[in-house]
């Protein structure tokens, strides 16, 4: 078993912390060798394929060696980082500072920064200021789009409702968690993003803290 860190956005951590959210993609880098067809090559089995992707198939990096999963696989462990600021206490240095004395921005908190200081990226969190740890249950790889709208909701969406179907077929879809799912990409990831359908790993989770 493994442990790797892994950031999370306000939104999403607050949806990690109400149990909304089992399920995380995030772009695969690179993305697989493409072949003369304009498909990408997979690795199967030991083989150089394309075209499809019957499953179990992980993509390939440059050079025809398989790509491992950056997130771990089953069984592995992922610590979440998010924005935080900690409390100064007798000038204690960061090792001997406590989990109970961070303040976390996903919290919609506003901190005296004369006792925390300023608010710290995400990055920069470090693993005994985390207050979430979670459990991989399963990785695999997908088109972004290809996503369903179960795992849309996975994701942290909200429930499709007739109010909002004018926002889903704007994004080309009947239901509103996957156009949910589309804004948010493009928020996190810039405009254009969701429109180029990159390839993606698709990791579930359970939270153990």
């Amino acid at each position: 078993m493994k442990e790797r860190p892994i950031l999370f956005s306000r939104p999403m951590v607050r949806a990690l912390l109400d149990g909304s959210k089992t399920q995380t993609r995030r772009v695969v880098k690179p993305q697989p060798d493409t072949a003369h067809d304009g498909e990408p090559y997979w690795f199967i089995g030991g083989y150089r394929v394309w075209g499809y992707r019957p499953a179990p198939a992980v993509p390939l990096r440059a050079g025809g060696n398989p790509l491992p999963c950056p997130y771990g696989q089953r069984g592995d462990r992922l610590w979440v980082r998010e924005s935080f600021a900690h409390m100064y206490r007798d000038n204690a240095q960061p090792e001997k500072r406590a989990p109970e004395d961070v303040a976390y921005m996903a919290d919609n908190l506003t901190p005296d920064p004369y006792v925390y200081g300023s608010w710290k990226p995400s990055i920069h969190m470090p693993r005994w200021a985390s207050r979430i740890t979670l459990e991989v249950t399963n990785v695999r790889v997908e088109r972004l789009q290809d996503i369903s709208e179960a795992d849309a909701m996975a994701e942290g969406s909200p429930p499709s409702h007739p109010s909002i179907d004018r926002i889903s077929r704007e994004f080309g879809y009947a239901d509103f968690p996957r156009s949910w799912y589309a804004q948010l990409w493009d928020q996190i990831n810039g405009a254009g993003a969701w429109a180029a359908n990159p390839w993606v790993w698709v990791v579930e989770f359970r939270r153990l803290t």
